[in-house]
């Protein structure tokens, strides 16, 4: 017997569980923080389970959380996504409560009473908690699931063939919770199977070429109590970072999007101008040093200035120390791609290319805001435009920052290697864009020790 509406009926129990979860884990965490510090800390006297003030904060805390949580969509169903994407907004929204409850506690002038670090200890361990209870939810759910419960029944619409390959793969991962009963490929049958059948969701997985079919079944569907999604048949386009977005009410498919927007870009900007200052400050009297051996070595100046290509087409100077003499990148007058092999670089030159330390005045670049640490390497504009008419997706690449390391160089498709290849990893890389990726990135380009083979 199949339990028709359960998953969205027990969908609402869980959501309703998961709230007072949230609030629970915020007063015990808060608890437990205050007894482990209680034995270093000067808290005031108190009877019963804490002071007055610090009870006070935690029902604040619970009541603003109750207010942003829903704000930043932290309840609504994660079906399919991963605990990082469900993270996020948990995230966004504890801080939004912890913000709140200090800016209270400072207007009504108690600061003096609390301490910054059970404040501190208290908003990290509430989230591991929190993060930790959704965890222990999801592994639940992932087993339930594989034995035929918390199932969300669906029907296709569409190509037999894409219909197939979709059932295949819903299958295949049983952990979201998704059963394909059925599919069809004309609206009459489909509008009789949903008359003698209970079907959660309908699935409409025509091409977009097909709008008028799209319109009259959507028409169709309005006498039918089911969810309707429309799943276009898109196999074949280049897509980047696509996803379903709204503007003044219309509903818009972003088939091509920058990862750099909303918490991305403030991330992003965080890291660029952290690191590359903490670079830029270790690495002072290298760079001194540095620029007073090309002067004694080499007459010209000490940096080299090359027009390149950045996000969103913005032309900027980039830096380098000076390794060749001057106009050596040109060649009858003309700017020449790549030949690394063909150049000659003075004897500080080579080894400057050879670790790469050519490459440091870059992090000037970074905290200008010209490029990012981890990104797609610049190009020269003459070769932008020649090269965007070669290499499909080119152009993609600047819907980043440019960088001074990206997934391409770490995999070795640097200087004199395949563009076409290049190109692949930079637009891997920015559909594939978060923080950690960045990290892994930078740590690689550490220790990677063939990186620098085939430097330009």
């Amino acid at each position: 017997m199949r339990l028709t509406g359960y998953a969205r009926e027990f969908a609402s129990l869980l959501v309703f569980f998961i709230r007072l979860m949230d609030a629970a884990l915020i007063v015990a965490t808060g608890l437990v923080c205050f007894y482990l510090l209680e034995p270093t800390k000067s808290f005031p006297v108190y009877e019963g389970l804490l002071p007055r003030n610090y009870l006070n904060a935690l029902g604040i805390a619970v009541l603003l959380s109750a207010w942003w949580f829903p704000a930043f969509k932290v309840y609504r169903s994660w079906r399919g996504d991963n605990l990082y994407a469900e993270a996020r907004p948990l995230a966004v929204g504890w801080l939004a409560s912890i913000v709140g409850l200090v800016t209270f506690i400072f207007f009504t002038k108690n600061a003096d009473e609390f301490s910054r670090h059970w404040l501190g200890l208290w908003f990290i361990s509430a989230f591991i908690a929190m993060c930790g209870m959704r965890l222990i939810i999801r592994l639940v759910l992932r087993k339930a699931r594989r034995q035929g419960l918390n199932l969300r029944h669906i029907v296709l619409v569409g190509s037999a063939e894409r219909n197939a390959t979709l059932t295949q793969k819903i299958h295949q991962e049983t952990w979201q919770g998704l059963s394909v009963s059925a599919h069809f490929e004309e609206q009459s049958e489909l509008l009789a199977y949903l008359a003698q059948h209970t079907v959660d969701q309908v699935w409409i997985t025509l091409s977009l070429k097909d709008i008028n079919q799209i319109e009259a079944l959507c028409q169709a569907l309005e006498k039918v109590s089911v969810e309707v999604l429309l799943l276009p048949d898109i196999a074949g386009w280049r897509l980047l970072n696509h996803s379903i977005t709204q503007i003044s009410g219309l509903p818009l498919i972003n088939l091509t999007a920058s990862p750099m927007n909303g918490d991305n870009l403030l991330i992003k900007w965080f890291e660029d101008k952290l690191l590359s200052l903490l670079i830029l400050t270790l690495t002072s009297p290298l760079l001194l040093l540095v620029a007073l051996l090309i002067k004694l070595t080499s007459r010209g100046p000490v940096f080299y200035k090359q027009e390149r290509v950045s996000w969103n087409g913005k032309r900027f100077q980039m830096l380098k120390f000076r390794s060749m003499p001057i106009n050596a990148d040109r060649k009858h007058g003309k700017p020449v791609w790549g030949q690394a092999h063909t150049k000659r670089p003075t004897r500080l030159g080579a080894f400057l290319r050879k670790t790469s330390l050519d490459e440091l005045p870059q992090f000037i670049n970074v905290l200008k805001g010209d490029m990012s640490i981890v990104g797609p390497r610049p190009e020269r504009v003459v070769f932008v435009e020649q090269f965007k008419h070669e290499i499909d997706g080119y152009m993609q690449k600047h819907l980043v920052k440019a960088g001074i390391t990206g997934w391409a160089q770490i995999n070795g498709w640097r200087g004199d290697t395949c563009l076409h290849t290049r190109v692949k990893h930079d637009l891997y890389y920015i559909e594939n864009w978060s923080l950690w990726f960045d990290l892994k990135i930078i740590v690689l380009t550490i220790f990677k020790t063939d990186i620098n083979s085939n430097a330009y």
